[in-house]
Order: structure tokens, then sequence, then C-alpha cells
């Protein structure tokens, strides 16, 4: 009723011709007037929809309020690596959520404490530390803050409600990319594979997280190349490409055709001796193959990005969960990159067979390495 009144007022105050009478031009007027209440009736009943729609159209996306705040390791956003990925990560709810995010670098372990409580006193939601090295200092945080909810990436802290860990079971990849080098060292046809049997493999910092890659790499080659040498070496930096070149040239030096770093920003200089000696390398938690393409072969993947979305998405629908959260191969958290042309179909349908075992647990690669 309401919609037919403001019409026939509409209708009653349009300027007309001064030479009719207000009854006069309504007589003359009448048909149409009843025509467009009808309209506007029909229009009555579907507004309530239009309006609904219009309004979704433009609400506020689900995470506008909600704050995110990233704080990187030393290795910083530009590693190409785990930090780049949780950044990438924290993008994807961006789109996906309207989330409201920032990020700080940090450039020593010092930063760690300041930049996470930075975050929770300004009422971040969410805060990340991407690392196994911020351990200490999520503790520390998380304590102090219990109502703000934290992500750990590769490190577990099961005695605070509000801290999620994500661990990645790497040993797992770590075997996949092992099986494909013990298989590509027994391609001697290959111009890159010079026939000494030996492979190296270069960790940034000797902890569990790049552990678990070494030895999963190193179980993987020797399952299918017993007689294999597998070169091991710590940088003892995750930020230091010149060191990794070195290592890298030492280990070419002693035979190595196929070397795995799993030394973030460092592993950059492996690859770049890599392609530099006409060898192969083996990128590692992103796919690195964009570092150099005809050398990179694979890599081992981690989901670092799908995690902190995971995360993020949780804290966000009030679906939290503390303690550890695993990403393996049964639920795609961790997993390898589709290999350059160089790599026979031959050698990748036998890598991928080892995929189905592993996820049913009939092998078990370790996370530690042997010589430990």
């Amino acid at each position: 009723m309401t919609y037919k009144l403001l019409v026939y007022i509409v209708i009653l105050s349009m300027k007309t011709n001064d030479s009719e009478g207000v009854s006069g031009r309504f007589m003359k007027n009448r048909f149409s007037s009843l025509a467009l209440s009808a309209v506007v009736t029909l229009s009555a009943l579907a507004l309530p929809a239009v309006s609904a729609a219009a309004a979704q159209k433009h609400a506020a996306p689900i995470g506008a309020k909600f704050k995110v705040g990233l704080v990187t390791d030393t290795g910083g956003l530009n590693d190409h690596s785990f930090n780049h990925l949780a950044y990438v990560g924290v993008l994807d709810a961006h789109k996906k959520f309207g989330v409201k995010y920032s990020v700080v670098q940090s450039h020593q372990s010092s930063d760690y404490v300041p930049n996470l409580t930075t975050f929770a006193q300004e009422g971040y939601n969410m805060v990340i530390a991407v690392g196994y090295l911020m351990d200490s200092a999520v503790q520390q945080v998380s304590k102090e803050y219990p109502k703000t909810k934290f992500l750990i990436i590769d490190d577990a802290i099961t005695n605070r409600k509000n801290v999620m860990s994500a661990i990645f079971d790497t040993q797992q990849c770590g075997y996949l990319v092992g099986v494909m080098a013990g298989l590509m060292n027994l391609q001697k046809h290959i111009p890159q594979i010079n026939g000494k049997n030996v492979v190296g493999v270069i960790g940034g910092q000797d902890i569990p997280p790049v552990e678990s890659y070494m030895a999963g790499f190193e179980a993987g080659v020797k399952k299918v190349d017993p007689k294999a040498t597998v070169l091991q070496a710590f940088a003892n930096s995750f930020t230091d490409p010149g060191t990794g070149q070195q290592m890298a040239l030492s280990q070419i030096s002693q035979g190595a055709d196929i070397i795995f770093p799993v030394a973030g920003g460092t592993g950059t200089g492996v690859i770049n001796a890599a392609k530099q000696k006409n060898i192969f390398a083996i990128g590692v938690d992103a796919n690195q193959n964009y570092l150099a393409p005809s050398t990179v072969m694979t890599s081992a993947l981690k989901g670092v990005d799908v995690a902190t979305e995971i995360a993020i998405s949780d804290a966000l629908h009030h679906h939290f969960k503390s303690g550890v959260v695993h990403f393996n191969l049964a639920n795609k958290g961790v997993g390898i990159a589709p290999p350059i042309k160089a790599v026979p179909k031959s050698v990748l349908k036998k890598v991928d067979s080892f995929i189905p075992l592993l996820v049913k647990g009939k092998i078990n690669p370790p996370a530690l390495l042997s010589s430990h």
C-alpha cells in the first residue's frame, strides 16, 4: 500500500497544463495511473530480492575487519622459498575473504619477539610466524597475548590454546625427488650425468624441518641406487647464496651431478653453481624451475601457502584448531613439481609408482639423517 500511495502522490504533484482542472487531468490519466500503480505494486513484491542482491554485491567482504600479520624469518620475502610461500598464502586469503594484512621482515633473530608483539599489541586477529627458529619467540608472545591467534610454520607448539603448528612431512617429497635423482643418475646417455654415481644435498641449518627433507632424499636415492654416494653439507645460513655456491662447487668437484639444496636463499647460490657447471639441481619448498629452467629438473614442494590460507580461513570462520596439524602427500600438503623434459618418461613413471606406497604408509621415509 505504501508504494501505491507514493505513486498517486507523485502523479498528483506532476506539472500539468494550466487550462485543465485537477479533476479533469486526473480523469484523463485514470487508466495510466491505475496501470502505473499495478506496475509499482508488482515491483514492490520483487524489491526485497533485488535489494538483497544489491546489498550482497556492495556488502563488505567477510574478512574486512579481520587483520593478519605476517612475520618472516631472516630469509625475508625474497627467499624464493617458505617465507615467500607464506606471503602467497596471505595474499590468497586476502583475495578470497577480503582480510587485511601487513608484513614485517625480520633481519636478525632478535627481531622476532618485537615483530610478533607489535602485531599482537595492535589487535591483529592472527599473527603468522614463518619458521622453526621462531619457536621461543612464539612461546613467549602467545602467552602474553592469549586472545590473539598464532600460526607457526615448521614447529610443533602444543602447550598453547591459541597456537596452530603447521608441520610438513617433507621426508615424503624428499624421498620422491631422491628416487628421481637416483634414477636419473643411472641415465648415462644424458649429457649432465657424468657416470660417477654421486649426488649431493646441502642444508641451510641442521634443524628438523631441513633434516627431514635431507633424510627423505637420501633414503629415496638409496632405494633405487644402493651404490650411490650422497654427499651432505650444511651452510649454517638461509641467506648466503655465496656460501651455497661454494659448497655446491665443492660437491661438484667430488663428482656430484645432481644437488638438492634445502637452504632457502642460500640455495639460489647452489642452483647458480649447478647452472654454471651444467649439472642438475632440485628446487625446494616452491617450484624453483624459473630460477634456471634447464637446470632445476624438479622441486620438492611444501604447501606453506596452503597451510597459511587454511589457518586464516579457520580462524576467520571460528574453526581455529590449536596444536599440530600435519600436511603430507595424502592431503596434498607436500608434493613434487612437474619435471623438465630431460627427465625420461620411464623415470617419471617409476617415481609416480612410489606415491601410493607413501600415502598408504607402506613406505615410511626417515625424518632423521642416518649420520645423526
